[in-house]
């Protein structure tokens, strides 16, 4: 008996070892993350043939593998200042402001020097804010394909931006598998940690509703400014006039008010201790925040999106002008199928799409689970959807945001359009191999199963 007990603890830890390797899970945690501290932190053995979250599955679609460009990686830090104040917010103190540090990460097309390996190590915690003996937080590390510091390559009249929210809470690394793929095709990507919603820090659900649009506006103001400024390593290297918007979760609702969605009246309860003093400025109709529509932002990508019964108008989704698409699963657990629906049905003035994974919940977006959530599993489910692989997953997303973003942002009509004009389900197309096929383009015989994408045009009239 103690033979057999034995076998199965050292099984079990065979398992968890190899997983580690797989994700390359590594170290204790540190703040320069170059090749040079890879021994310190545990993670000297990387190579660029391990496997990375965002790399192709073999039965990945065509568009989802990475570009011509090698993929650089830096770690700024931000201050927003006199922002408001909400975690302190009180009837006494409701004009408290505080200069708000954020964390971005920014991933480039590089120009790699002699001998630079394009690996990163990324860290992370999983819990969920710093005073939750529920869900502590748990240091973790796992390996990237970009070159930490990475000189940035030439670009003409410089390279489109692309912003990436997280949800609540999340991290600006949870999409590593998207942030790096989009770089290697030729766009700044830039995730960001947002303050007081992250899986280290998360606070009031409350400051997540004032801050989430100012931080976005607040980076993508920065990055032009970037793109401007002599000293900066983006200078000459970032259009800021062609902005995408990617959010998951709560991350959506920051894009979709950037994006021009007004909120409805019976919003400004949603958190309940701030109420009208700063949701007011994001109303549908009101001229304050209608002027506040950043017409910088060409596109927009929603995963898993938020829309609470209520929370958006009729009359606010209306300003959705730019095409979206929205991701979601049908059996979403936590925003609802039926959010992203209302949302898709009521864009009408937007060229929208609706990608539907068939049996899938919420987390649609996300890196797969790290090794060590396998011993949490309330961590692990939020990173892991049961019923698909999350390299599956991505890879799809990957594939569809490519063809999304090069029709949409970069205007290349001619070369992505027949990977988005589709059947609407899956599994109805014929094998590529008949006469008259009509299977998904981009995807090899057998292996466009449970989707959906749906399309509509925009409005002319409205």
């Amino acid at each position: 008996m103690r033979y057999f007990t034995a076998l199965i603890i050292l099984s079990f830890l065979f398992i968890l070892s190899s997983n580690t390797h797989a994700v390359h899970e590594c170290g204790s945690p540190h703040e320069q993350e170059n090749s040079a501290e890879h021994e310190k932190h545990g993670c000297d053995d990387l190579v660029e043939t391990d496997f990375f979250y965002g790399d192709s599955r073999g039965d990945s679609p065509e568009l989802a593998g990475r570009g011509s460009y090698k993929v650089g990686v830096r770690t700024l830090e931000l201050v927003n200042p006199n922002q408001p104040d909400v975690i302190n917010y009180s009837t006494q103190k409701q004009n408290s402001l505080y200069d708000r540090q954020l964390t971005i990460e920014v991933w480039y097309p590089a120009k790699l020097n002699k001998g630079q390996r394009q690996i990163t190590i990324y860290s992370d915690v999983l819990g969920h804010g710093s005073d939750n003996p529920d869900r502590p937080n748990l240091p973790f590390h796992f390996g990237g394909r970009a070159a930490r510091n990475a000189v940035i390559a030439p670009a003409g009249s410089g390279y489109p931006l692309v912003i990436i929210s997280h949800g609540y809470p999340g991290s600006r690394v949870m999409m590593t598998w998207l942030a790096e793929n989009l770089a290697s095709k030729g766009y700044v990507v830039v995730a960001i940690d947002h303050a007081e919603s992250t899986h280290a820090d998360a606070e009031s659900i409350s400051s997540t509703m004032v801050h989430r649009p100012r931080d976005i506006t607040f980076v993508v103001n920065a990055m032009d400014d970037f793109n401007q400024k002599s000293t900066s390593f983006l200078f000459g290297r970032v259009n800021a006039e062609l902005t995408a918007l990617i959010g998951y979760s709560m991350g959506t609702y920051g894009t979709l008010s950037m994006a021009g969605v007004g909120a409805s009246k019976l919003a400004l309860g949603f958190p309940g201790d701030i109420a009208e003093h700063y949701l007011t400025s994001l109303q549908a109709g009101n001229p304050e925040f209608e002027a506040t529509i950043d017409r910088r932002i060409k596109a927009m990508i929603a995963f898993s999106p938020f829309a609470p019964s209520g929370y958006w108008s009729q009359a606010g989704i209306k300003n959705l002008k730019v095409p979206s698409l929205f991701v979601v699963g049908d059996q979403d657990q936590t925003t609802g199928f039926s959010a992203a629906q209302w949302l898709f049905d009521n864009a009408v003035n937007s060229h929208r799409y609706l990608l539907v994974f068939k049996s899938a919940i919420h987390e649609v977006a996300t890196n797969p689970a790290p090794p060590l959530a396998n011993l949490y599993p309330r961590e692990y489910a939020h990173y892991q959807e049961p019923a698909w692989d999350n390299r599956r997953l991505n890879n799809i997303n990957q594939h569809f945001i490519t063809a999304f973003l090069g029709k949409h942002l970069l205007g290349e009509d001619s070369q992505y359009s027949d990977y988005l004009n589709l059947s609407v389900v899956s599994n109805d197309s014929p094998r590529t191999d008949t006469e008259d096929s009509k299977y998904w383009k981009g995807f090899a015989n057998w292996t466009a199963i449970g989707m959906e994408l749906h399309q509509r045009e925009a409005n002319t009239t409205d």
